[in-house]
């Protein structure tokens, strides 16, 4: 029988598939060793490219860098569960951020720390907007809108910083222990801190 050999030729990649393999890689590349010792070389050598292929897309490491975040982000959704009711549906929600964001917030505010906003000269609002990617009005949030929909919530006379709440308050312990948050945190930012704030009080 003739010989067999365990090396495939390559496929080459193009376009968004080729774009889509090289931000996974300088994303595993920061996971693995951290943006300091992050480099053009070990991403191209770890996406088995040239520095050229990246240097064609990216101009240096920051531009890099920040990408493979936000490309990391955007393709790790997070659901919004609809329970049935407003206080339900963001304690599901930010469990669901809090689980699924705690590692990748830890790398992003391990790569700021490490000398990112220097390197880049991003201010910290700029960068939060990188990393953090909130297109939407916090008005256009699903649960929001469901809450609304039920007459849990008038959205008209809720000040979008109120809405932001809750969303904020979460991210904000993921940057700063770096881990998931304890359950009875997150239920004290609904119900203790969140949801006095948007209930009509009683007329009794």
């Amino acid at each position: 029988m003739p010989a067999t050999t365990s090396s495939q030729p390559r496929r080459r990649r193009h376009g968004a598939e080729l774009e889509a393999a090289l931000l996974a890689a300088a994303w595993d590349e920061l996971v693995e060793t951290g943006y300091a010792r992050l480099t053009m070389a070990t991403v191209a050598a770890r996406a088995q490219t040239s520095e050229a292929v990246l240097y064609r897309r990216w101009t240096n490491k920051n531009a890099l860098v920040l990408a493979a975040i936000e490309h990391h982000r955007s393709t790790h959704p997070i659901d919004s569960p609809d329970t049935g009711s407003l206080r339900g549906d963001l304690i599901a929600e930010l469990t669901a951020i809090s689980e699924s964001l705690a590692d990748y917030f830890a790398i992003a505010a391990g790569a700021a720390f490490s000398g990112l906003l220097t390197d880049s000269g991003l201010t910290p609002a700029q960068a939060r907007e990188r990393v953090m990617g909130e297109p939407l009005r916090p008005q256009d949030r699903a649960v929001f809108r469901r809450a609304a929909g039920r007459g849990e919530l008038d959205l008209e006379r809720t000040p979008a910083d109120v809405l932001s709440l809750p969303f904020d308050l979460v991210r904000h312990d993921l940057v700063m222990y770096l881990g998931p948050l304890e359950h009875t945190r997150i239920v004290s930012i609904v119900d203790d801190l969140f949801l006095p704030l948007v209930r009509e009080p009683s007329r009794d």
